[in-house]
């Protein structure tokens, strides 16, 4: 088989690994975008302007059950996340019980303030509050070391730090009841680059997605940071983009 034969062989079956059920809009402005995943998750969507990378979309999680929603990483401002929470509440008819930061970049908490505002409580690892004080951003309310277990409705959700990788302080969080992982910047959409590399331990990103693969390997659905979700074949993605010989 030639070089051109494994590239196709390669591309082909990286589009088949990355086939999930197909994310339905349900809500779209200028800056704002949510889309239904499963029964009880969405992808919300807000945009960062960066010198690097011009305008970057990116993603969080909702998770709703029993008239309660949790989000994972806010809209990259407070307007935004006004946006979100009153879209939340106006058209899911659900009481927003918390949101998760799952590092300390703005992609992650820029818009935490809104949340604060309308005493809505904050969770992160203690990593993430004091890497977000030393760098002067709000901070997230309330800590944990590497497994915190949040419910919402009758449902849990599952917050573990399981190593470094885009930074030094990155969770996943997992929703076991229709198994969707939320790997946040950790993970890579498919096809996409390393991106910002200025916090990250390049070393061990392989390794960390390694060991998620193998701890969430029921996951069926998997959102990254930025850019389309996927199955698992974006963990594969992921480990094969950083592995070092």
């Amino acid at each position: 088989m030639n070089s051109k034969t494994h590239l196709i062989t390669f591309l082909l079956l990286s589009l088949f690994a990355c086939r999930t059920q197909k994310s339905v809009p349900v809500y779209e402005s200028s800056t704002l975008k949510v889309e239904r995943l499963t029964n009880s998750t969405f992808r919300h969507i807000s945009y960062l302007a960066t010198e690097d990378f011009g305008k970057v979309s990116c993603n969080g999680m909702i998770v709703v059950d029993g008239g309660e929603a949790l989000i994972f990483d806010t809209p990259t401002n407070d307007a935004e996340s006004r946006e979100l929470i009153d879209w939340i509440e106006n058209n899911l008819k659900c009481k927003v019980a918390g949101v998760v930061a799952t590092h300390f970049h703005n992609d992650c908490l820029g818009g935490i303030k809104e949340f604060h505002n309308r005493k809505i409580p904050s969770y992160a690892s203690f990593k993430t509050i004091a890497l977000a004080k030393q760098k002067g951003s709000p901070e997230p309310q309330n800590g944990f070391d590497k497994y915190l277990e949040i419910e919402v409705g009758n449902k849990k959700v599952i917050n573990e730090f399981v190593g470094e990788g885009h930074t030094i302080d990155n969770i996943v969080a997992y929703f076991p009841d229709e198994k969707v992982l939320f790997g946040g910047c950790l993970i890579k959409a498919m096809g996409a680059g390393k991106g910002y590399l200025g916090d990250a331990n390049v070393k061990e990103w392989s390794n960390t997605v390694i060991f998620v693969k193998s701890k969430y390997k029921q996951a069926k659905v998997v959102i990254p940071g930025h850019g389309e979700p996927g199955n698992t074949g974006l963990l594969d993605y992921t480990i094969g983009l950083f592995k070092t010989e």
